[in-house]
């Protein structure tokens, strides 16, 4: 037996699950990056050093540059060859250069991009 009260109970809950969807407001979608900005986003500065090799007598002459021999010391060292100091002064590196190559990464940056 269903009382006056609850058959009004009921037929409330009928019309407002009907007229609910039509009553809610279309909702947009945003993206995180347009409203917020990432604090400490900055460009990242990249520094490499190296040899190079094989250039032909125009290489670092090794009496005005002696960090060109210490870097080929270090890198012979961490091949498993260990030469001493006497034999490092003597190296005549005329085809070897050290060089040291700098460069800004922007932020987020992926692979490939310039």
């Amino acid at each position: 037996m269903i009382t006056k009260s609850g058959r009004w109970f009921r037929q409330a809950a009928i019309l407002t699950v009907c007229v609910l969807p039509f009553w809610s407001h279309s909702a947009f979608a945003e993206r995180i990056k347009d409203l917020a900005s990432v604090q400490g986003v900055r460009n990242n500065q990249l520094i490499g050093y190296g040899i190079v090799a094989g250039l032909d007598n125009t290489g670092d002459q090794t009496t005005q540059t002696p960090f060109t021999t210490q870097a080929i010391g270090n890198m012979l060292s961490q091949m498993g060859i260990n030469l001493t100091q006497e034999q490092s002064l003597k190296l005549q590196l005329k085809n070897v250069a050290a060089v040291m190559i700098t460069t800004s990464l922007p932020p987020f940056a992926r692979p490939g991009q310039a």
